[in-house]
């Protein structure tokens, strides 16, 4: 019997996605070509007949009876939302590889309609955890403070100097899969690792390495503290003013986890009473910040343009992510990055 040939398409719907929206449109409408590259399409194609234009909101309906038979969805930052009428239309859809993290602006619908999900999450979780681990190491040795303070010559004996990284303490928030590939990099530099997140086991934390503590001891004891919460309703503002009131002198804070999670003016207020503090923030809330917010002017608060994740050439490792997850899928072989619904309301 011949074998069936299986048909995909490209979802995409630029304009709602967070982490692109930032780009010109010319780059948001090119993320999809910058990422599945001709010869990534290639190795696609080698088993789906490929739709030949990307589906967005604007053409969904114009190419709905050539969407009826289509059984894979590839996409990325931008995936196009539909609701469990539309998804319903798509009778033959069976499965979303998706070329990014997080999935909880489209995901439910699909999944309630039985429509399987792969993520690229753990492929984009990478940079974030090197991105974090070059923070620690150089707030472990006092670098954004010591920028600060050796402002001419003759402070160059009184500027600030850390503790360096052997033996230090650094707390991590979340132990997700980026706090987890953290816990990995770290482990090299003999830093002890406290780590907080309500559905760690103690179990689990020996496996990892690390010692578990309650939120409020994580910041009383880091002189490192780097955020990987979720962004959920449990952790909207969950660190709070007196969190930061209790860091060590010297310490820092790190952020590239969901700016929603911090109580935002409470933070502000302790770093401008204690200027021996630092905040790295990756993220904010709102993103960007207000114009005339004090995020831009304490000089003890570094803000970067929410780059942690993949950005330009990295992308294409998210795509080579699916991909591979595709091929594994079309083998008949177990997925590795597959949200199902109950992973779906633990994630950010």
């Amino acid at each position: 019997m011949k074998k069936q040939i299986l048909k995909a398409a490209f979802f995409g719907d630029t304009d709602s996605a967070l982490e692109i929206r930032f780009l010109e449109r010319s780059e948001r409408e090119g993320m999809l070509a910058r990422m599945f590259t001709a010869e990534r399409r290639a190795r696609i194609a080698e088993h789906c007949k490929i739709h030949p234009h990307v589906i967005t909101r604007d053409n969904f309906a114009r190419h709905l009876p050539d969407l009826e038979t289509v059984d894979v969805v590839f996409s990325t930052w931008g995936m196009l939302p539909l609701t469990a009428e539309e998804i319903a239309r798509l009778p033959n859809l069976k499965i979303i590889f998706y070329a990014a993290g997080s999935v909880q602006g489209f995901a439910a619908p699909y999944l309630a309609a039985g429509v399987r999900i792969v993520s690229a999450a753990a492929a984009n979780a990478v940079p974030v955890a090197e991105f974090t681990l070059a923070q620690i190491l150089l707030a472990n040795k006092g670098y954004f403070r010591n920028l600060r303070e050796y402002d001419r010559p003759e402070t160059i004996h009184t500027a600030f100097r850390g503790d360096g990284n052997y033996n230090q303490t650094v707390a991590l928030l979340g132990l997700g899969t980026i706090g987890r590939l953290t816990v990995e990099r770290l482990k090299p530099f003999q830093i002890r690792i406290l780590a907080f997140d309500p559905f760690l086991s103690d179990e689990c934390a020996a496996e990892l390495g690390v010692e578990k503590v309650e939120l409020a001891e994580a910041f009383r004891r880091g002189m490192v503290v780097s955020n990987h919460l979720a962004n959920k309703p449990a952790t909207r503002g969950m660190l709070r003013k007196e969190h930061f009131e209790a860091m060590p002198p010297g310490a820092v804070f790190i952020n590239t986890g969901r700016g929603a999670t911090v109580d935002e003016p409470a933070m502000l207020d302790v770093m401008q009473a204690r200027p021996d503090l630092t905040a790295l923030l990756d993220v904010t809330d709102p993103e960007p910040p207000e114009k005339d917010s004090p995020l831009f002017s304490l000089p003890n608060v570094l803000v970067s343009s929410h780059i942690a994740g993949s950005i330009n050439g990295e992308v294409q490792r998210l795509a080579d992510h699916v991909i591979d997850e595709f091929l594994r899928w079309h083998a008949g072989q177990p997925l590795q990055s597959e949200v199902t619904a109950d992973r779906l309301n633990t994630m950010a």
